[in-house]
C-alpha cells in the first residue's frame, strides 16, 4: 500500500512539474515573440536615423565643395537603397526568429540587446580598441565623437636638479634612479571642424625613485632632510616619493578625417603628436629601502616617514611621439623638501605609452 501511495504521489508530482514547465516555456516563448516584434519599429527607426545622418554628411560635403550636386544625388540614392535593403533584411531575420520560436518553442537570447563587458571596441570599426566598454553589443555609433579615453604608462630615468650644481655632479646614480607613471587620460578635440588641437587630461600616479651615491641615505634632522653616510656598507639605498597628480596637456599635430556611412572619425595614426602642459597634485608619501649585511646576515630596512617633503606637487611636462609611443619629460617646480637651504627639484626623462 505504501508503495502504491508513493508511486501515485511521484507520478502526480512529475505531471505537475511537466505542466508547470510547459506553462513557463509557453510564457517565455510568448514573451520572446513580443520582444522580437517590438524590435521591428526600433530597426526601422535606426535605419531612418542612419539614413538621415548620411544625407547630412553628404550635404556637408557639398557645402565644403568636396563633391558636386550631381554626385551628391547619386550618393543619396545609393544610401537610400542601402538602408531600404537593410530594413528588409533585418526584418526578415526578426520574422525568421519569430517563426522558429512559434514552431519549436525554444527561447533564444536576443544578441542585439545583450549587455556586455569587454576590453576593446564598442563597434565593428574598431575605432577605439583600447577602452573598457560596458554596454549594448551593437551600440549605435555617434556621428561625431570628440572625446576618447586611454591608458597611459611611462617609465625612465629620474634625478634631481640641485641649485648651483649640474647633473654631472648629482648626488644620485644616473642609471639607478628611475621613475614610473600609470594613469587614465581623456582626450577632447578643441575645435568642431578640425582636429589639429586636442586637450589631454586625466589622473596619474607617479613613482619617483632616487638612489644616493657614496653609501648615503636620507636623514630627517628635524630642521631639514640631508644625506648622511650609513655606518655599514650598503648594498642598496633607495628613496622614493609617490604622487597622485592631475596632468593636463595641449596636444597638437596633424590628423586625417575618415568618413564612414553615417559617422566620421579623426585618426592620428602614423602622425607626429606633440603635447605640452603640466600637472598638479599631492604627495602620497615618502619611503626608503636599505639593504646591507650585518654579522654575516642580509638585512633589509623599509623606512616610511614624512622626511619634510612638500605635500603639494606641481610641474611642467611634455612629450613628442609617433603612434602610441613618445619621448616624455617632466620637471617638478616645487622643491622636494620644504626647509632645506639648498633647493632640489625632481626631473624625469623616459618613454610614454598612450594606449589609444
Amino acid at each position: 500500500m505504501k508503495l502504491i501511495t508513493f508511486t501515485t504521489a511521484l507520478a502526480l508530482w512529475l505531471l505537475a512539474g511537466i505542466y508547470v514547465q510547459a506553462q513557463e516555456n509557453d510564457h517565455d516563448t510568448q514573451t520572446s515573440v513580443e520582444r522580437l516584434n517590438s524590435l521591428r519599429e526600433t530597426i526601422i527607426q535606426e535605419e531612418k536615423d542612419a539614413l538621415k545622418a548620411g544625407v547630412e554628411n553628404i550635404n556637408q560635403r557639398v557645402e565644403n565643395e568636396n563633391i558636386t550636386e550631381a554626385e551628391a544625388e547619386i550618393l543619396k540614392q545609393e544610401l537610400a537603397e542601402k538602408h531600404a535593403l537593410n530594413i528588409e533584411n533585418r526584418l526578415a531575420i526578426i520574422d525568421n526568429k519569430v517563426a522558429l520560436l512559434q514552431r519549436n518553442g525554444k527561447v533564444d537570447e536576443d544578441e542585439d540587446n545583450q549587455i556586455i563587458l569587454r576590453f576593446g571596441s564598442s563597434g565593428k570599426d574598431n575605432e577605439n580598441d583600447n577602452v573598457l566598454y560596458i554596454g549594448p553589443k551593437n551600440k549605435k555609433r555617434k556621428y561625431d565623437r570628440r572625446t576618447t579615453s586611454d591608458l597611459v604608462f611611462a617609465f625612465g630615468l629620474n634625478n634631481v636638479i640641485t641649485e648651483g650644481e649640474s647633473l654631472q655632479d648629482s648626488d644620485f646614480k644616473i642609471a639607478g634612479s628611475r621613475f614610473a607613471e600609470l594613469g587614465w587620460a581623456w582626450k577632447t578635440r578643441v575645435f568642431k571642424n578640425t582636429n589639429w588641437l586636442r586637450v589631454k587630461y586625466g589622473l596619474s600616479v607617479q613613482f619617483n625613485g632616487l638612489k644616493p651615491t657614496d653609501n648615503r641615505y636620507y636623514v630627517d634632522t628635524g630642521e631639514q632632510t640631508e644625506l648622511q653616510e650609513y655606518p655599514l656598507d650598503l648594498d642598496k639605498s633607495k628613496f622614493r616619493m609617490d604622487n597622485l597628480v592631475v596632468p593636463i596637456h595641449f596636444e597638437f599635430g596633424p590628423s586625417k578625417k575618415i568618413e564612414h556611412d553615417g559617422y566620421f572619425r579623426y585618426s592620428t595614426e602614423n602622425q607626429i603628436k606633440i603635447g605640452l602642459g603640466g600637472y598638479a597634485g599631492i604627495n602620497l608619501g615618502a619611503r626608503q629601502k636599505l639593504k646591507f649585511e650585518e654579522e654575516g646576515e642580509d638585512k633589509k630596512l623599509k623606512l616610511k616617514a614624512n622626511y619634510n617633503t612638500n605635500n603639494f606637487i606641481y610641474g611642467l611636462s611634455g612629450y613628442i611621439g609617433w603612434q602610441g609611443m613618445a619621448l616624455y619629460a617632466k620637471y617638478d617646480l616645487n622643491t622636494i623638501f620644504k626647509n632645506n637651504p639648498i633647493e632640489q627639484r625632481n626631473v624625469s626623462l623616459g618613454l610614454r605609452f598612450d594606449m589609444d
